[in-house]
């Protein structure tokens, strides 16, 4: 498999390589400037998961702050409003 770490200049001058690399791995490619990270190249497709996961971990932490002041039943007060709902006034 090829280096997934390369420098900037190879952007240029093997382009088409690094573009079979990020189809075919579905992985990043991290391009160095003077030996620094500069830029990350990625497919389309691992782009969008990558967007997609993004976006189901942000509800999920929504979910879980709204779980926190959500009010709790116990199952014996779901019962009694149940009964309640479905025979009147106990």
């Amino acid at each position: 498999m090829q280096n997934m770490i390369r420098p900037v200049s190879d952007l240029r001058n093997n382009f088409a390589d690094i573009s079979k690399t990020v189809h075919e791995t579905k992985k990043p490619v991290f391009l160095t400037k003077n030996g620094f990270g500069d830029m990350v190249v990625l497919s389309m497709e691992a782009y969008e998961n990558l967007q997609l996961e993004s976006e189901i971990y942000a509800k999920l932490a929504e979910a879980e702050r709204a779980e926190e002041t959500a009010k709790r039943y116990t199952s014996e007060e779901v019962l009694k409003e149940v009964k309640s709902v479905l025979y009147g006034k106990i």
